[in-house]
């Protein structure tokens, strides 16, 4: 497979699940900003949106959004057991959360307040509600589900993004704790460092 990305973005979830799963996959930089590929070639070629992740399969179709990518890689992978069976009240419970994490996260949250002209006093607003639902959550739990999952990945690349929006997790004790403790995870870990040396060396080159 082979994965499009761009450093720190959404896609560090599916490293993250490429990781765990102990996988191989290709990677394949995409400059955002530019909507390029690294050989200069059109990026709107592959995702008309010019949005990241895209996952090319081993069939060689193409799929979008991660709430469709992660589901379909932890599957592809099931003895890693990145999601809970298809059909199960589990499986339903990790649509849910990437669902949540996806809209009411990545795109309710952190997409506006990244955006050097978002409406940030609007994104703001959102914080709270949404981080004390995660905090009630996480208080009593370990993971998103049962276990480590592909959802708990999709979290911590969002979370990942706080300190760049000045969101302190410092009211929320529960998801501090959790953030800290699941970047520990030697493959998150893994995945974390590689993506910040990309991030600095494609800033170095701007």
């Amino acid at each position: 497979m082979y994965l499009y990305f761009s450093p720190l973005a959404c896609t560090l979830a599916t490293r993250i699940a490429f990781y765990e799963a102990g996988a191989q996959a290709a990677f394949i930089q995409v400059d955002t900003k530019k909507k390029k590929l690294r050989d200069g070639s059109d990026f709107h070629a592959i995702n008309p949106l010019g949005q990241v992740p895209v996952l090319r399969t081993d069939e060689g179709w193409l799929l979008t959004e991660n709430t469709a990518i992660l589901p379909y890689v932890a599957d592809h992978f099931p003895a890693a057991q990145l999601a809970p069976s298809a059909g199960t009240p589990q499986r339903a419970k990790l649509q849910q959360w990437l669902g949540f994490i996806s809209t009411e996260l990545h795109k309710g949250i952190f997409v506006p307040l990244l955006d050097p002209v978002g409406p940030h006093d609007y994104a703001r607003q959102k914080i709270a509600l949404r981080f004390d639902y995660l905090q009630s959550h996480l208080s009593a739990h370990e993971f998103l589900v049962e276990r480590f999952s592909v959802a708990d990945a999709y979290l911590i690349a969002v979370l990942n993004w706080a300190k760049h929006c000045d969101v302190d997790f410092a009211q929320w004790p529960a998801v501090d704790a959790y953030y800290k403790r699941i970047v520990q995870r030697p493959m998150v870990a893994k995945a974390l460092a590689e993506e910040i040396a990309l991030y600095r060396e494609e800033l170095a080159q701007q």
